[in-house]
């Protein structure tokens, strides 16, 4: 009898790049790359590797880390490792663009965790932690250079060593990972970069400094040259599982569209299953839907709808270079998220925003807004040059698109004085076939007295994509304010089905 559940890949969706797994007893933690949103690195936990809830974030205040006014996009938190030893759990992560290479420690993974422990001696990004049976801790990074290392302090001991340099003729060797299996040591490496060349391959050796001789099989994971609907995979680790089968987490992404394909979304975290054979991991295929030998724990998320009840926000919310609490409260105006705009603008870095990551290739997204007093609505943003918004202010609804060096009201429409529901929705169900259209469509609108739908534009998501835009991260959306104080009495994110076929 078949007692396999199947799941849905990607586990973690929505711009949760870079994972990093690992287990303490039958409970499995993950973390992932934030870039420039604040609160950083955020910590999942689950008990089946596929039912994940965000228990908090490493980087929670600012007096552990803040990052620098004008960090451009893309730029901030790299590649977290997640490790557990000794009773403590360890996370060693790059912050571009700041303080470089640090660690954070931790007895519980939900938080707090510790003030950065600095580690001038690791000079590349993408580190890893490993420990050998005596205790020594390796420290591996991208390049692929080594060092010995203590965590506790940052201290490095001798001067970093290559260790493996990958695949010949292949880019971007990173995001190491070392593992003691059997007889063996095992360093996992991505390569290829991180588009669509992007792939896994491994290395084995004696001891953790190796010599390492490399898979004959690599890349043992990549989706390069095929039509799969999963692409641009790698940066993966391993995790062996309670019941003793082993899996990788690892990113990926959806494209969507015609030629040359857009994933909106980001690199999301994706899971597969591993066994071994003649001595070395093989991953199984990556696939839309997976089978797991165990039944699914209930599933947490995230709230579809938050109508701010609470003192704080939540931990998915986030800013891009400031903290949500230094932009906006929820007790001035009880039941309301109230924001002061301050630098009058999305068009730069740190905008008054705080959002949440799109997850679902198809939702709606409404929100109660009260721009009396101020200028603000609701954004769908990819970066300070690529959003599109609906703003209220002076009884006035306007649809904005900002893409590249353009800023264009496409629609408006009058809502009175009081507050007036606003409403995006992204569809990428489309009629037809052509290598030139977009991977979805945003319509931006607000709703009458009845609730229905008053449309003020339709636009090709295309210009919201890592393919348009460029950099790491995928699409947030959620309330702003650029003049004045806005207030929300509610956010309601609602995944809709998808009416376009799957790829592949």
């Amino acid at each position: 009898m078949d007692t396999t559940t199947r799941a849905t890949n990607p586990v973690i969706p929505g711009f949760h790049p870079d994972p990093s797994v690992c287990r303490v007893g039958d409970t499995y933690y993950l973390a992932c790359s934030s870039f420039e949103y604040l609160p950083g690195i955020p910590v999942f936990r689950s008990t089946d590797l596929v039912s994940w809830e965000q228990v908090g974030n490493v980087l929670e205040r600012p007096g552990q880390l803040t990052l620098p006014a004008g960090l451009p996009p893309s730029a901030g938190v790299y590649a977290p490792t997640l490790r557990y030893h000794d009773g403590t759990f360890w996370l060693i992560v790059t912050v571009v663009g700041a303080v470089g290479n640090v660690i954070f420690r931790a007895e519980d993974p939900a938080g707090p965790w510790s003030d950065p422990i600095p580690v001038p001696g690791v000079t590349g990004i993408d580190p890893d932690l490993a420990w050998d049976d005596d205790g020594t801790c390796w420290c591996t990074f991208a390049g692929v250079a080594q060092v010995r290392i203590d965590p506790a302090t940052g201290r490095t001991f001798g001067e970093p060593h290559r260790v493996w340099s990958g695949t010949p003729g292949a880019k971007a060797p990173e995001a190491p990972h070392l593992y003691h299996v059997g007889d063996w040591w095992y360093l996992l490496l991505a390569e290829g970069g991180t588009e669509r060349g992007h792939g896994v391959s491994v290395a084995r050796g004696p001891s953790p400094q190796g010599p390492f001789e490399p898979c004959p099989a690599n890349p043992i994971l990549s989706h390069r040259s095929t039509d799969e609907p999963i692409q641009n995979t790698g940066h993966a680790d391993l995790v062996q599982a309670a019941d003793g089968s082993w899996w990788m987490v690892l990113l990926g992404v959806r494209p969507g569209g015609g030629t040359p394909g857009w994933h909106v979304l980001g690199r999301e975290t994706f899971l597969a299953p591993v066994t071994w054979e003649d001595g070395w991991p093989r991953p199984g295929r990556l696939a839309p839907e997976l089978a797991v030998p165990w039944p699914l724990a209930p599933a947490a998320g995230v709230p579809a709808r938050d109508d701010f009840d609470s003192p704080g926000l939540g931990p998915a919310w986030v800013s891009p270079g400031r903290y949500p609490a230094a932009l906006g409260e929820t007790t001035s105006r009880a039941g309301w998220l109230t924001l002061r705009a301050g630098d009058g603008s999305l068009d730069n870095s740190a905008p008054v925003l705080v959002a949440r990551r799109q997850q679902h290739l198809a939702c709606r997204v409404r929100a109660l807004v009260d721009a009396s007093q101020g200028r603000g609505g609701v954004t769908l943003r990819l970066d300070e040059a690529h959003h599109y918004e609906v703003e209220v202010a002076d009884g006035t609804a306007a649809a904005i698109a900002r893409i590249g060096p353009l800023r264009q009201v496409v629609g408006t429409a009058g809502v009175g004085d009081g507050p007036v529901v606003v409403r995006i929705e992204v569809d990428p169900g489309q009629a037809g076939w052509d290598p030139r259209q977009g991977p979805d469509v945003v319509t931006l609108g607000v709703e009458d007295a009845d609730g229905a739908l008053v449309e003020l534009a339709r636009l090709d998501g295309r210009y919201l994509s890592t393919e348009v835009g460029g950099g790491f991260t995928g699409r947030v959306v959620g309330p702003y304010a650029v003049a004045g104080t806005v207030c929300f009495d509610w956010v309601e994110i609602e995944a809709l089905g998808v009416t376009r076929p799957s790829a592949g």
